[in-house]
């Protein structure tokens, strides 16, 4: 069988008689036509990072990291003298950070690093899962330190918060690629491409609440000067309080993979419940320091939670159950639009 190519296209490219073409499938059947040199340039494009004009602290580091979520996988760091020591350390902090990251080649003008993560090892339901998972870990421990007056569990909660930014920095590379390519999609697990964008605010909602728990261990671990002014009663409302939030954000990402909508829709007036205790209970509070930023770290997850769960209510409207379709059902109508009459003459 034969197949045209366009001739504008083979001149833009620069296609001659016996040439290689690549000629790729894609999930919806559909065939994706490349020229040899674009699939070359895919498998060896290199990054190059100019480390002289990382000059402000933190810079590098985070360049390297948006590369990674971006899907680059070779990225050469360089300079035209010599990488200073903090520069080095900052690239070899931030590999220990990122799944699949590696130093490949070192020298004093020049870092390799070469990422090598394959995707099919990774389902995106498992790394939220995972993240949340983390996150929930991060919060509990911090209150179980608040309640027992044990810092060296606050401090070990400050820790985890590390391991939910490689699993954030991870999943949202996947999904990133996802987007671009309908191969990665189905190997991690992506079978609507629409719900992209929401499931890339789920990560970034999660990983706030890791951000969140690890601040509120720090603030914990502050307190521990201050804790024989601090009434048991208050001790134990504020812990009532972190069960509660705790409750919200899981059932909120449960909803997530079971689209029940009734959860989901319990989960959102259980936020509005927390909000009333928590407006309360800051009125009521001793002023001691770091008290009222704790209520207001659990305050801002429970808001996080309440978010994922509107996110579940969309998704579960998007792909109705049957007890959704119990509740709302979708009628299609034809409608018949009146034709207009043209005046004669």
């Amino acid at each position: 069988m034969t197949v045209s190519l366009p001739s504008e296209w083979v001149k833009q490219n620069n296609i001659n008689p016996g040439d290689l073409i690549f000629i790729m499938q894609e999930k919806d059947g559909t065939l994706r036509i490349m020229p040899a040199n674009v699939v070359q340039r895919e498998e060896a494009e290199e990054h190059i990072i100019n480390v002289d004009a990382c000059d402000e602290k933190g810079m590098l580091e985070r360049i390297i990291v948006g590369s990674y979520i971006l899907g680059r996988d070779v990225i050469r760091v360089t300079s035209s003298t010599r990488i200073g020591k903090a520069h080095v350390d900052e690239v070899r902090r931030v590999v220990r950070k990122l799944i699949g990251l590696g130093i490949l080649e070192e020298t004093s003008k020049g870092i390799l690093l070469q990422c090598s993560v394959d995707p099919t090892k990774f389902k995106l339901d498992m790394l939220i899962r995972r993240l949340s998972l983390i996150a929930s870990t991060i919060l509990s421990e911090a209150m179980q330190a608040f309640i027992e007056k044990n810092e060296a569990l606050a401090n070990e909660a400050i820790s985890r918060e590390d391991e939910a930014d490689t699993i954030f920095y991870l999943a949202v590379r996947l999904l990133l690629s996802a987007q671009l390519k309908p191969d990665v999609a189905e190997q991690i697990g992506v079978t609507d491409i629409l719900f992209i964008p929401a499931t890339r605010l789920i990560l970034q909602y999660l990983e706030l609440i890791a951000d969140y728990s690890e601040d509120m261990g720090r603030k914990i671990s502050g307190l521990e000067v201050y804790r024989n002014k601090l009434p048991e009663e208050t001790v134990r409302e504020i812990y009532h309080l972190s069960e509660l939030t705790q409750t919200i954000f899981q059932k909120a990402v449960d909803c997530i993979f079971t689209r029940d909508l009734r959860v989901a829709n319990g989960v959102l007036e259980m936020q509005k419940v927390l909000e009333t205790e928590t407006d309360r209970l800051m009125r009521e509070l001793p002023e001691i320091p770091y008290l009222r930023a704790i209520i207001s770290c659990l305050n801002k997850i429970a808001d996080l939670g309440a978010s994922i769960a509107d996110i579940a209510i969309n998704r579960a409207l998007e792909e109705p159950s049957k007890d959704v379709e119990n509740i709302i059902r979708t009628v299609k109508h034809v409608r018949t639009l009146p034709l207009t009459a043209k005046r004669s003459g």
